[in-house]
């Protein structure tokens, strides 16, 4: 199967020195200008970051459909929607108008939560758990992601009104796209949720940070969840192939521009990192900075993107359009063919 190469933004927009996107506009269509540029790369994606009470993308909707609208083959991915703060049957609607405006292009993905700012921000959208423990926000977050995998599918979500219809009958959302429900993806960071995601039937993604560690390496640990997410597919009898993407940041030093920017990053960012996020010791990936041929070596070895059949690579949006085409440019052209086995997509 050949690999797919995609682009995450985060969507950062922030007034500091060397920005380009000081406010949410600039962050918003130099967005869809770099998936259009992305896709003339060859590019096979385009993925959004969503998170709330912060300076970056949002709700991804409008994002989603404009994007669609201005590209026509390229995947656009949501990497990860989280589902504490979603009404599952207006992301339903949503959802699929996002994806007939783009003719079937959206991959859904979705999760848990990760860390917010606000303390229970969710519950200001109107959504309460019960007890504040962070155990029932994620059954929360499980059960606005059945519902709205069951909205999606056309099942019953309300029956009519007999007095305004002259019947009684089950009532689905509108409208729908068929191909969706087989386009949503789980956003894992640990074994035990990959082993959920594939039991479910969603595909799976996983990022550069796990909500565990073992002593083993990173890529080694992210390896070992992908392994048990496609037993878990397998197992339940789900029909089509898993799919996996996992995300890596590569920033290629091939001109004199790209080493001032990232010259000083490469040997920092080249080591793993373990630490404690929201409770739990967490394992961090590293990232790949460097002369192309060091890239290469170090992305080829990595075995988790050897085994998965997308790889995301994060931008750094606040560097503008222009810049992070380059970037994309450089990647399409001295890394990915030679560390993936990538062909660029017409």
């Amino acid at each position: 199967m050949r690999k797919r190469l995609g682009l995450l933004s985060f969507g950062h927009h922030q007034h500091t020195p060397g920005s380009q996107a000081g406010g949410a506009a600039e962050a918003l269509t130099q967005h869809i200008d770099i998936a259009v540029g992305a896709e003339r790369l060859g590019f096979d994606g385009a993925w959004i970051r969503v998170h709330h009470y912060q300076r970056q993308f949002a709700s991804p909707w409008a994002l989603l459909a404009a994007t669609a609208a201005r590209t026509r083959r390229m995947e656009l991915g949501t990497a990860v929607i989280d589902m504490r703060y979603e009404n599952p049957l207006m992301m339903a609607e949503l959802a699929a108008a996002a994806d007939l405006i783009s003719g079937g292009r959206l991959q859904l993905g979705l999760s848990r939560g990760s860390q917010e700012p606000a303390l229970r921000g969710y519950e200001a959208f109107g959504h309460h758990p019960g007890p504040t423990d962070d155990s029932r926000a994620g059954d929360m977050a499980r059960a606005h992601t059945e519902r709205f995998r069951a909205a999606i599918t056309g099942a019953p979500m309300a029956m009519s009104d007999p007095t305004e219809t002259g019947a009684t009958v089950p009532l689905a959302i509108e409208p729908r796209s068929d191909t969706l429900p087989q386009r949503i993806w789980w956003g894992s960071a640990t074994r035990q949720s990959a082993q959920w995601a594939g039991e479910q039937g969603m595909h799976l993604l996983s990022s550069t940070l796990l909500s565990e560690d073992t002593g083993v390496p990173f890529a080694q640990l992210q390896t070992e969840q992908i392994e048990l997410f496609r037993d878990a597919w397998h197992r339940a009898g789900h029909p089509g192939t898993p799919r996996v993407a996992v995300v890596r940041s590569i920033l290629p030093i091939v001109s004199d521009r790209d080493r001032a920017l990232f010259g000083a990053a490469a040997a920092q960012g080249s080591r793993e990192h373990v630490g404690v996020l929201g409770g739990a010791v967490s394992r961090f990936g590293k990232s790949f900075i460097g002369e192309p041929d060091t890239v290469v070596e170090a992305l080829s070895k990595d075995e988790a993107v050897r085994t998965a059949d997308t790889l995301l690579v994060t931008i750094p949006n606040l560097l503008g359009s222009d810049e992070n085409l380059r970037i994309l440019e450089n990647i399409a052209e001295h890394i990915a063919p030679a560390a993936l086995g990538w062909s660029r997509s017409r």
